[in-house]
């Protein structure tokens, strides 16, 4: 199985769980979160990452997307990762934002694990959404 982990600081990686479920199906066993909630300490999160990749298998490939390149969740989750033997069988990608979670729970299971990165990336297409305004109150 190929799972998508999410790591964030605060709630983020958890709300955008809950909107992959609106989106890309609930309940999903594939797709999971945990966060680095304000006060939590940095073992209480460890343990929550280990928690969550617990019963990944020796043949299962891990997509690991973080709120923040060096953050604490990321790099925390990258250790345990590397802790458990998963390294080889991970891809990493932080910056994570919802186009990117959404093409990474949809495509995952359909893309080779090295281009996993590639592909997920595609979807970081972030750009300003301009709206015209018009003087002609016709125009309302």
């Amino acid at each position: 199985m190929k799972y998508l982990m999410m790591v964030s600081h605060g709630r983020l990686a958890d709300g955008l769980h809950d909107a992959l479920g609106m989106l890309a199906g609930s309940g999903r066993e594939d797709i999971r979160s945990t966060g680095l909630e304000n006060g939590m300490s940095t073992e209480t999160y460890e343990q929550n990452v280990r928690a969550m990749l617990a019963d990944v298998g020796e043949t299962d490939e891990v997509l690991l997307l973080g709120d923040l390149i060096g953050g604490s969740p990321l790099t925390t989750a990258v250790k345990v990762v590397s802790e458990l033997g998963l390294l080889p069988r991970t891809v990493i990608i932080g910056g994570m934002n919802l186009p990117v979670a959404l093409n990474a729970a949809l495509s995952k299971d359909d893309t080779e694990f090295y281009n996993l990165a590639e592909t997920v990336m595609d979807g970081a297409d972030v750009r300003q959404f301009v709206v015209e305004q018009s003087d002609d109150e016709d125009d309302i």
